[in-house]
């Protein structure tokens, strides 16, 4: 217990503006709305990158060569079929369990016959970061079928990560702009500096846990509603509204409710999210294509009114909604499919962790009783 000499720690609320350690795989540029990994702009990569070469850039620090890069994606579609052991936990699951909690068990099991258990080793930490990258679609779509009373799907050669997570989920092989589409999706999700799941998992990794312990945390973080799930709830928000026509006078009624409109504001951003735009414009063409566009019809309305009602700019959740919905993507996997892009960004925190680690040991900001006496229980009130 502090003493009456003892200096109170420094103290701020959900470490609001604290420094918790240096970085050099992301950065936000709150004022500004800006994102860059590695140093490269997140406008840069989405126009031009792939999702693969984007992960090779968070684990490694630089962009493949194009040698570099073919090596790593074989490594990724090598590593995507699941050991039975982790099948069996999937299979074993109940159909109605919440698929991040089917994720994170299945992760954390995968360490029993992971061929590098044991070994943590920065060559054996980087191999575990590849497969736990390839095995997640796998883990996911699995459930996903299974919980349907469909055939589980083996993931194709010929596809991307992104085209077999929709091929594996969806039971086809889809269409190249949803493949883009969702590419793009995971590029602009892959890492987005210390968040509540990366924070837990370079907390997790500073105790020297290996890569499956440190990610399983970071999957129960993602899990909890203040971090993931606000696209899933934009989309049953968009359901409840119906049609473009309603959806001003829905927004003014949830507002005069004090309702809270997900989808809008952001922790750091005091502008738009950069991530935004693309979603934006990928929502309108795969809802157009889809023969759906009455969903971006509406989030343009409902964007104009919070933009002028409360100040408050879309974040990266709110596009990526009816993004997903068009595709064919059910709303209780949206924040799974975040999981899939964030492991990246998990996996390259740990291993940066690991690379020049120190315990995490903050202090609290007490504000208890202080010099208490015990006394015996007959006398105490």
């Amino acid at each position: 217990m502090p003493t009456a000499v003892e200096p109170t720690p420094t103290s701020a609320k959900g470490l609001e503006g604290v420094v918790a350690n240096q970085s050099a795989i992301c950065y936000v540029f709150g004022e500004e709305g800006r994102l860059i990994y590695r140093g490269y702009d997140i406008h840069d990569l989405a126009d031009h990158s792939t999702f693969e070469e984007t992960a090779y850039l968070l684990l490694h620090g630089d962009l493949p060569t194009r040698d570099q890069l073919k090596a790593f994606s074989s490594a990724i579609k090598a590593a995507q079929k699941l050991p039975k052991v982790v099948q069996r936990i999937i299979k074993d699951a109940p159909l109605t369990a919440n698929p991040m909690n089917v994720l994170r068990t299945a992760v954390s099991a995968s360490v029993f016959v992971d061929p590098d258990k044991g070994d943590d080793s920065a060559a054996a930490e980087y191999r575990k970061a590849v497969r736990l990258i390839a095995q997640l679609p796998t883990m996911l779509a699995l459930f996903h079928r299974l919980r349907n009373a469909q055939k589980p799907l083996a993931p194709r050669r010929g596809l991307t990560l992104a085209g077999n997570c929709l091929y594996m989920l969806l039971g086809a092989v889809p269409a190249p702009e949803a493949v883009k589409a969702l590419d793009v999706a995971l590029i602009l999700h892959a890492d987005h500096e210390l968040n509540a799941s990366t924070f837990a998992a370079r907390v997790i990794a500073a105790t020297l846990a290996d890569m499956h312990g440190a990610v399983t945390g970071a999957l129960a973080a993602l899990a909890g509603p203040l971090h993931g799930g606000a696209n899933t709830e934009v989309m049953k928000m968009l359901l409840e509204i119906q049609t473009p026509d309603r959806a001003e006078a829905w927004v003014r009624a949830a507002l005069a409710q004090k309702r809270k409109i997900m989808g809008f504001g952001h922790r750091v951003y005091r502008t738009e999210d950069p991530r935004a735009a693309h979603l934006r414009r990928m929502s309108d063409e795969l809802g157009r294509t889809a023969g759906q566009p009455q969903w971006h019809a509406m989030q343009q309305i409902i964007e104009t009114v919070m933009r002028r009602e409360k100040g408050l700019y879309c974040n990266v959740d709110f596009y990526s909604a009816s993004m997903y919905y068009v595709m064919g993507i059910p709303l209780d996997l949206y924040t799974p499919i975040f999981a899939i892009s964030r492991m990246s960004g998990w996996c390259a925190h740990v291993l940066e962790q690991h690379a020049d680690n120190r315990l995490i040991r903050p202090r609290a900001d007490y504000v208890g009783p202080m010099n208490r006496s015990w006394i015996p229980p007959n006398r105490r009130v």
